[in-house]
């Protein structure tokens, strides 16, 4: 190592010591000192916003706003507000918040009725349905979607005792029994209906049978009421049933049962280790929701979970089924919907769930449309409806087959794109996390920007995200994302606010002073510059040691040297500023660079923009060996 070396390190074990330039303390000598300016009130107001400290937020957006009645940035409305209702003042928050929606262009981002029907629309006309012959009766209830092999099994009121209907209200009908059919490669049925043998018939409903994978147990759904009790509240609870010598055994009644509220409609997951189910047990959403509950290895049932409001609602979600490759069809009439019960399609992820969606017509009608199943590899399945040819005229229900002509659509499907730079550098900035969160401060997802700092997330259509940007030693961003896009772009760019004290280190890039603003041919320091030159001195201030040398640069416009004379006085004029504050001359050096180390192309004869020369005119501070 030689001399030169050596003494650079050494420099820079010096200066390493003297730990970072941390840009809320600088700000905040400033602004305490009395100094103004919309920067200085934006950079401290959110650095103390992003770090949830809301009571320092609330008090320097509100200098903000005395300093400014129209901040730049739009998004200070949405913290102000946010910090507002944080420290309890709703009211006011509220009126930010309009603020912040009207100067968005955002006050719109409810979907309205017509909306949801254009959007239902976009997923009908999949299907071809027709009704399950030899099974279709006007005057009975029939209802299922269970096939397995050449096999439906399904309920009906096929018999000529008259009871009760699936609604549990007495309308002279018959207790629904489990039949089976027998029914070829296009669910055309090939013989008549045949109750379920084995020992499960009973006084009460039965309905919705689904399998084990073994084909040996089944549960299903069965009233909870004695023949002779016609009481209309009735509880429905699942069972569970073994066949042993090709006939089904006497059921046994789950655990997750109870006498005070309904279990109702299971299915299975493919892989037989959840069982879901609707429910009216306390602590749901509405009328009916749909839970699960895990199956272990001996076939007992963990406690139910519900599946949250993304599926249930105040109103009725029933008759769930899963497929092969886990996605949730279940019937409901809390979700907008073309009448009724509709038949809703989401998927289940890993992490939460896909975007509900109406499967549309044919299949969903006016009418209550329940009991929906399909088989992945043909396409083809069964629908239960009490539609009729006349609407309006009363049927009973009654299944349809279909076949899938085309796969469901995600109407909400849209993407958010961007590029993370660093302010200064305009280098990308990798590993940066973005964060996408509703305007309450839920947070949706969470994606970090790739080596190119590029980043890309799938989001609702529908629906407006606030994103963040954040990485440690820069300032965090947000901003708002648009509804109804399918796709827009949203890029950041972060500035540094804490930078390591070494030799050659810029000052001007961690405290964003791109210039020394000075009048048109002149090197007096001009009252918006003062603000600039305290934050440099609150840093001097704070580290008695430090030494930096200032330089000042300017465009191509005008004579080189005329250009380099000017930058000298300028720079020269900045440090008396600094002496004059207190700042021993000897920690100080200035060189006027003039148009001699331009960041751009913008040389002598090369057209550019005024934005193109700004750059190149900025001042720098820099740490001296």
């Amino acid at each position: 190592m030689d001399a030169q070396e050596r003494k650079v390190e050494k420099a820079t074990e010096n200066y390493e010591q003297l730990d970072y330039v941390n840009a809320q303390k600088i700000y905040l000598a400033v602004a305490e000192k009395g100094h103004e300016s919309e920067e200085l009130f934006t950079k401290l107001a959110n650095s103390y916003y992003f770090n949830a400290q809301y009571d320092d937020a609330v008090k320097w957006y509100e200098r903000l706003f005395d300093f400014t009645a129209t901040p730049e940035d739009n998004n200070v409305y949405l913290r102000y507000s946010q910090s507002l209702k944080a420290t309890g003042e709703a009211a006011k928050a509220t009126e930010y918040y309009d603020a912040f929606l009207l100067n968005s262009d955002l006050q719109n981002t409810t979907i309205k009725a017509q909306d949801y029907l254009d959007i239902i629309q976009q997923n009908s006309g999949r299907y071809d349905i027709e009704v399950l012959k030899n099974v279709y009766d006007e005057k009975q209830i029939s209802f299922g979607h269970l096939r397995l092999g050449d096999t439906l099994y399904y309920a009906s009121t096929n018999s000529s005792k008259t009871f009760l209907n699936r609604r549990s209200a007495w309308d002279g009908l018959s207790f629904l029994s489990l039949y089976t059919i027998q029914v070829d490669s296009l669910n055309q049925t090939i013989s008549k209906p045949k109750k379920l043998k084995g020992k499960l018939k009973s006084k009460f409903h039965e309905s919705s049978p689904v399998f084990t994978a073994d084909h040996n147990t089944m549960y299903f759904t069965r009233s909870n009421i004695t023949y002779d009790d016609k009481n209309e509240d009735q509880r429905l609870k699942i069972y569970k049933a073994e066949l042993k010598n090709n006939k089904w055994q006497k059921a046994e009644e789950l655990s997750i049962n109870s006498d005070y509220f309904s279990n109702a409609h299971p299915t299975l997951s493919s892989d037989n280790t959840k069982l879901y189910f609707s429910s009216d047990r306390p602590g749901g959403y509405g009328e009916s929701d749909i839970y699960v509950s895990e199956i272990d290895s001996d076939g007992h049932l963990s406690t139910p979970v519900n599946l949250g409001p993304s599926i249930n609602t105040s109103g009725k979600e029933t008759f769930p089924f899963i497929t092969a490759d886990n996605a949730l069809y279940f019937s409901s009439d809390g979700h907008m919907g073309m009448g009724g019960l509709d038949v809703f399609y989401i998927e289940i992820l890993e992490d939460g769930y896909g975007h509900l969606l109406n499967i549309g017509a044919p299949v969903n009608s006016y009418a209550d449309d329940f009991a929906f199943g399909i088989d992945l590899e043909t396409r083809r399945g069964f629908i239960s409806s009490n539609r009729s040819k006349t609407e309006g005229e009363f049927v009973y229900d009654n299944i349809y087959s279909f076949l899938e002509t085309s796969p469901i659509k995600d109407v909400y499907f849209a993407q958010i794109e961007g590029v993370v730079t660093d302010k200064q550098t305009g280098e990308p900035i990798a590993e940066a996390q973005i964060v996408l969160s509703d305007v309450e401060g839920n947070i949706f997802k969470e994606v970090q920007t790739n080596e190119k700092g590029y980043y890309i997330v799938d989001i609702n259509k529908f629906d407006s995200y606030l994103i963040k940007a954040s990485k440690p030693q820069y300032d965090t961003d947000e901003n708002m994302s648009k509804s109804g896009l399918e796709r827009q772009s949203i890029n950041f760019q972060l500035q540094q606010n804490e930078i390591s004290l070494v030799p050659g280190t810029d000052l001007a890039e961690v405290l964003n002073i791109p210039i020394i603003y000075f009048d048109f041919d002149k090197s007096n320091i001009r009252k918006d510059a003062q603000v600039e030159l305290e934050k440099v001195y609150a840093v001097l201030n704070f580290y008695p040691d430090l030494k930096i040398d200032i330089r000042s640069h300017t465009d191509s416009r005008g004579n080189d040297s005329y250009n380099k004379a000017l930058s000298q006085r300028r720079a020269t004029s900045t440090l008396n500023y600094l002496v004059d504050k207190g700042i021993d001359a000897s920690r100080l050096s200035a060189q006027g660079m003039g148009e001699t180390q331009h960041v751009n192309n913008c040389s002598n004869g090369v057209p550019c923009s005024k934005g193109e020369h700004q750059k190149n005119r900025r001042s720098e501070f820099i740490v001296k060996e």
